[in-house]
């Protein structure tokens, strides 16, 4: 991986102003997987410094040219994915298969789809006698959580790029190995120097700086949502645009009719994939209340399919929290929901059996959950499920949308027409119904306070965009 306390800045790897080593630790050994450096506002401020200078000139290129760099950007990626998903794995926890399938694989297909989206993307349309240009926004600030370290990444810097932004990346000090691999992958394949930078460090440091700069044309965040708050605020004084990919509580409507084993089981497993640590985690299931107790028994059932354990294993499913914060957080939820009444099913407090280190939690359901519970509330981001019941379709709904966030749902019914009637009336930016096959080009991001703006597709591009209206370009043309 090379020197790991360096930053990325104008197209090379350099020292940090003033050097603070900071230890990346593995979640399941509870040991250093690798050392990086924390940077400063003066750090932010050479990156930043080389971003605006390239900006003029990456803006100006081609769609060809920029397809090209696309193209080239791939194939290192998968040239370089065994390094890219060891790294996640050694970061974070995620599983070997997690690591592979998902938190990598997915990442080359973001920047094959924003390629695909700028192939084919209208940057100037005439309308009557104005034309109607749409121009990149500028020096983009991206700020990125550690659940998913290199597909939140992407999700971002593909947009950007394929608009002719340039960027300035902080990832989440917690899981930043795998973004200095990308860094190198950039390099690799010819990005321009300035174009792309790297500048590791903590939010409070390095995300500030990055938000409240005035050279900074917009900051790109995901993360909690109370983090989401202060990145607005410190973007506030210079007035750029802020895009937020914010928190969940992601509700998940099995309808009576539901094929019970599908919805259970599928419900059950995408609330704890990826250890729990995702915000559109189906982590409130409503069930009717007459069908509860056969609900319950399968939800054990998939529970206890769940392999816990070491990451590198092949046969492991989920791995652990991502750092032992989060552990201690989940862990003092988890006790909340026995304090508060409900019902432990499967999975409890502790380390699960067989372990005696690693920021491992049960996989944890809870029945009889009361929508005023804190399980019910709070955003876990872990592999904690709680089953509430309803008597009518209309409640079952009203204490779906009974939250502050709105960034997923989910919907269960073997009548489809059903199904997209419950799903038009959930508050939530993106609905499932019946573990469709994923689409990675479906816009995704959140009502309320789960965020502002989308990520993927078309939409994703269009956040990197500003709109210019030229009046009168086709006044007087012949015809």
């Amino acid at each position: 991986m090379g020197d790991t306390t360096k930053f990325y800045i104008n197209g090379a790897w350099v020292d940090p102003v003033s050097p603070r080593l900071h230890d990346v630790i593995n979640p399941a050994t509870e040991e250093p997987a690798g050392t990086i450096s924390l940077g400063s506002a003066a750090d932010v401020d050479r990156a930043v410094a080389a971003a605006r200078a390239a900006f003029p000139a990456f803006a100006a290129t081609s769609v060809a040219e920029r397809l090209a760099l696309f193209a080239r950007i791939v194939e290192r990626f998968k040239a370089r994915q065994a390094d890219l998903a060891a790294a996640v794995t050694a970061e974070m926890g995620a599983p070997k298969w997690l690591a592979w399938d998902i938190q990598t694989a997915s990442s080359i297909i973001y920047f094959e789809d924003a390629a695909a989206v700028l192939k084919d993307f209208a940057f100037e349309t005439l309308k009557g006698p104005t034309l109607i240009t749409h121009e990149p926004i500028g020096v983009c600030g991206l700020i990125t959580p550690w659940n998913w370290p290199l597909n939140q990444i992407v999700t971002k810097l593909a947009p950007a790029l394929a608009a002719g932004c340039t960027v300035v990346l902080k990832p989440s000090e917690v899981s930043p190995l795998s973004a200095l691999i990308l860094a190198q992958v950039m390099d690799e394949a010819g990005v321009p120097p300035g174009v792309f930078n790297l500048v590791n460090g903590t939010g409070p440091e390095v995300g500030h700086a990055i938000s409240a700069h005035p050279d900074i044309d917009m900051v790109s965040f995901t993360g909690s949502t109370r983090a989401g708050v202060q990145v607005a605020r410190d973007a506030a004084e210079t007035v750029k645009r802020v895009h937020q990919e914010l928190g969940g509580k992601s509700a998940n409507i099995v309808l009576p009719d539901a094929d019970m084993d599908l919805a259970i089981t599928d419900g059950v497993k995408r609330c704890f994939i990826n250890s729990g640590q995702s915000c559109i985690a189906p982590t409130r299931m409503f069930v009717h209340r007459d069908q509860q107790a056969d609900v319950i028994e399968r939800a054990k059932a998939v529970a206890a399919s769940v392999v816990v354990g070491d990451p590198t294993l092949s046969t492991t499913t989920m791995g652990p929290q991502a750092y032992g914060g989060q552990y201690r957080k989940v862990q003092g939820l988890i006790e909340a929901g026995i304090a508060e009444g409900a019902t432990l099913i499967a999975g409890g407090p502790g380390l699960p059996s067989g372990l005696n280190r690693g920021f491992y939690t049960r996989p944890t359901i809870f029945a009889d959950v009361d929508p005023d519970m804190t399980i019910a509330r709070q955003e876990i981001f872990g592999p904690v499920l709680s089953i509430l019941t309803y008597e009518s379709e209309a409640e079952a709904i009203r204490l779906a949308n009974d939250t502050l966030y709105g960034l997923a749902g989910y919907v269960y019914s073997r009548d489809l027409q059903h199904a997209r009637d419950v799903a038009s009336r959930i508050r939530a930016g993106r609905i499932f119904i019946n573990n469709p096959p994923f689409d990675f080009n479906a816009p995704f991001g959140g009502y309320k306070q789960s965020g502002n703006g989308r990520e993927l597709g078309e939409h994703g591009m269009r956040e990197f965009l500003e709109v210019k209206a030229v009046l009168g370009y086709a006044v007087g043309e012949a015809s």
